[in-house]
């Protein structure tokens, strides 16, 4: 069981061939356009959710700031069904590798601190000396928190890293265990296995809230630089 732990982060290949990138574009499968004057009610129901989401994202955005909602809910969409998916057995979560993370982070939150000193270039400035600081603390303070903006995309990759690898852990473990019990106890068996059907709907919730929290934190960077 040790052995096979982290099997399941391993990037997967074919014939030598990294084959993640097939997997990345998997999840638009999941939400097809149709040209249909009536949908169908799975259609509609992600059209309800998607907008249902959107608007209550875009609440606190200016104009400006509007112009990324394709980008934030693609964002959200496209991390929440990859975490649902990674869930299925035998798959594999992009989203467990922190380089990925990184990769969605990074962009992001650049193009949002930059449009700040574009557009807000008084007030961008202003965060790393807070009004009222005395003298002697300028440098140190300027160092803090420049520090603290370049940390905030490294926050984001190992926020959503670790709450999902963490996760498939304890689901691996949790499962070899109750694969053993069976030959030894069934009783203790049944309760571990009832541990894991709890563990796996908080999986799911986990999935979804993770995609929710990445996307929003992407969207207040936003909402301070616009």
């Amino acid at each position: 069981m040790n052995e096979n732990l982290f099997a399941s982060f391993t990037t997967p290949s074919l014939a030598g061939i990294p084959i993640v990138t097939f997997i990345i574009m998997f999840p638009t499968i999941m939400f097809p356009s149709s040209n249909r004057l009536v949908n169908n009610r799975t259609i509609t129901i992600q059209q309800w959710l998607i907008k249902l989401v959107l608007k209550q994202m875009m609440l606190i955005h200016s104009n400006k700031g509007r112009t990324w909602s394709l980008m934030l809910i693609t964002l959200i969409l496209f991390i929440g069904t990859t975490n649902l998916l990674g869930l299925l057995p035998h798959s594999f979560t992009p989203t467990t590798q922190l380089s990925m993370n990184l990769g969605m982070a990074i962009p992001l939150w650049a193009g949002a601190v930059l449009l700040g000193f574009r557009h807000k270039t008084k007030t961008s400035l202003a965060h790393f000396l807070p009004q009222g600081t005395p003298i002697i603390l300028i440098p140190m303070l300027v160092v803090i928190e420049t520090i603290s903006l370049f940390i905030q995309p490294v926050a984001l990759a190992v926020r959503l890293t670790a709450n999902i690898t963490a996760g498939h852990l304890l689901m691996h473990l949790i499962g070899g265990a109750t694969s053993v019990l069976f030959s030894i106890s069934t009783p203790v068996a049944l309760t571990t296995f009832i541990i894991l059907l709890l563990l796996t709907m908080l999986e799911f919730a986990v999935a979804l809230i993770q995609a929710y929290v990445f996307t929003l934190l992407v969207s207040l960077y936003l909402h301070d630089n616009t």
